[in-house]
């Protein structure tokens, strides 16, 4: 966006939901559950199971653990229509500038879209994305191939993605996910600015046979731009290459041509994207270049068959059976009604163990929000903190506090019926853990139960009396199982699009926008004057503990 005139277009409906019928039923719904409890609910209805699972584009999704009923389900879905979430999904679907605060369309969709019906300002967008697609394949294709040479003739071996945020965690996500579908080539990924990472990623690769992709759509991305000028210079020091061989082994994810060609890259090996694409939703975009390298195009590209299939779901479906639109409104009852202030994500497969730091970007950059979208604040609760590790890791190290700690934390399992190499037992224990902890989390034991095991045991009836209330735990505490066959391109790219409308969807009912990030601007802005006096520059007015931490660190480095 150039400057700051531009004419103010509304697209989204301004509804408070607190204001809505829906939300205060809602508000009286939920005193019902002092008295409710899932294992009474499944003790009551058999077919509860049946009656709360959903499916779509290759994922079954079992919503029965939730603390929810017909009820429930149907208040949230009257909220849904209240706040006009239907108009507000075509008005995305269409291209309409929804992300109002940058006046952008909001289109990732369409980078995955092959029927060329997403506009902008009027303008099919697919030929655009087609013509970016095709390059992307043909520069992988001459990698891969080994008919891309270096400056010294030799083949390429390793590629190093220089990027931050979604210019970095969905690449670097991805290609851990699909490990088994990893070509000869290497990948490496370097975002922060601290020296090290990109130290640490270089050490010992050869100068001649590593190529850089430096992904930044403005290509003045302070850390990015750090980190690709030191990769640079590392790469002339550490070979006897000219200036004239960095086009070789150098190219720009970006838009800036001019910067582009500053820097020694060849303009046709720039790779393009658009303003209408996020950030933390680019890795669909030629931001995924360094996972067709890796992977291969034949596999990127099922990627992104694998999400348009969810996108179809989402678009197509009733929102009775739309599974994103159903995980959204459970976390909506959890957030504004039920207190939680954060939800968990445990995948039980090692290779999504980025997922939960992926989807950190995604929700909380997208929905931490506290001004709504007519510019005043909020007076509910809206993104909650998302975090996770892979089961069975996390049952070692959080769930604890899961089962018996007093934050109120819904979960979601993620767990794939085989997988990518069997080995012995090890899948079956892995998904008999998760079935366990989804169970655990919902049935609690409770305090007779407890005491019963104990005197099974033989504890004395003191001991007994004792320890019962330690081993007793409550139960209730909501989950979600979402389970497909193996984790492949076409699964994972649906996993990322089910989450992606997921998180829309909160911010529409939150009446946030849900796509512009400028809470990450003011550290940004204040950096600026920090680095200067960091460098011996005289200082500015600050607080005394800013000033005081920065004098320390002056003098620590003046006497190094």
């Amino acid at each position: 966006m150039q400057g700051i005139n531009f004419i103010f277009i509304r697209m989204l409906p301004k509804v408070d939901p607190t204001k809505t019928q829906s939300w205060q039923k809602l508000s009286q719904h939920y005193q019902t559950w002092e008295n409710l409890h899932l294992r009474r609910l499944f003790e009551e209805d058999p077919q509860r199971f049946e009656r709360f699972k959903s499916a779509a584009a290759g994922w079954q999704v079992d919503l029965s653990k939730n603390l929810m009923t017909t009820e429930t389900q149907e208040l949230l879905l009257a909220l849904a229509r209240e706040c006009q979430l239907p108009e507000a999904m075509e008005a995305q679907r269409k291209g309409d500038p929804i992300n109002e605060t940058e006046q952008r369309a909001v289109l990732h969709t369409a980078l995955r879209d092959r029927s060329n019906k997403a506009r902008v300002e009027g303008q099919e967008v697919r030929p655009a994305v087609k013509e970016v697609l095709e390059q992307m394949h043909d520069f992988s294709d001459l990698l891969i191939s080994g008919n891309w040479k270096g400056y010294s003739g030799k083949t390429i071996k390793n590629v190093v993605n220089i990027g931050i945020g979604g210019s970095d965690l969905g690449p670097a996500m991805v290609y851990e996910a699909l490990k088994p579908y990893r070509n000869h080539l290497h990948c490496y990924f370097v975002s922060n600015v601290d020296g090290q990472h990109l130290q640490d990623t270089l050490q010992g690769l050869p100068p001649e046979q590593t190529l850089f992709i430096i992904a930044s759509k403005t290509f003045t991305t302070q850390e990015t731009m750090t980190n690709a000028h030191s990769a640079r210079a590392w790469f002339l020091r550490h070979s006897d290459a000219k200036e004239t061989d960095v086009a070789k082994h150098f190219v720009a994810v970006s838009t800036n041509e001019e910067k582009v060609k500053e820097f020694g890259i060849n303009p046709s090996n720039m790779f393009g994207f658009w303003d209408w694409v996020g950030g933390r939703y680019s890795v669909w975009s030629a931001i995924g270049l360094s996972l067709c390298c890796g992977l291969g195009f034949k596999n990127f590209e099922k990627l992104l068959r694998g999400a348009e299939a969810m996108d179809h779901h989402f678009y197509e479906a009733e929102l009775e059976e739309n599974v994103p639109v159903q995980l959204a409104l459970l976390g909506i009852w959890y957030v504004n009604f039920w207190g939680a202030r954060s939800e968990a994500m445990v995948p039980y497969n090692q290779h999504l163990h980025r997922l939960a730091a992926y989807f950190q970007q995604g929700n909380m950059e997208s929905n931490g929000k506290r001004i709504n979208r007519a510019g005043t604040p909020v007076s509910y609760a809206t993104g909650p903190v998302v975090w996770g590790e892979p089961g069975t890791n996390g049952q070692h190290a959080f769930f604890q506090l899961l089962h018996q700690g007093t934050p109120f934390i819904p979960v979601d399992f993620i767990g794939t019926a085989f997988s990518a190499q069997e080995t012995g037992d090890h899948q079956a224990k892995l998904l008999a853990n998760l079935l366990a902890q989804s169970e655990a989390l919902m049935r609690g034991k409770t305090p007779e139960e407890a005491a019963a095991e104990l005197q099974e045991e033989g504890y004395s009836p003191a001991l007994v009396d004792h320890l019962a209330p330690h081993k007793a735990f409550p139960g209730n505490r909501p989950s979600t199982t979402l389970l497909t066959d193996k984790l492949s391109p076409e699964r994972l790219g649906s996993l990322l699009a089910l989450y992606e409308h997921k998180i829309f969807v909160q911010g529409i009912i939150w009446n946030i926008y849900s796509f512009d990030q400028w809470g990450v601007e003011l550290g940004k802005q204040l950096a600026k004057p920090l680095l200067s006096e960091l460098q011996g520059k005289a200082l500015h007015d600050h607080d005394s503990s800013t000033a005081g931490l920065l004098q320390m660190l002056r003098q620590w480095r003046a006497d190094s």
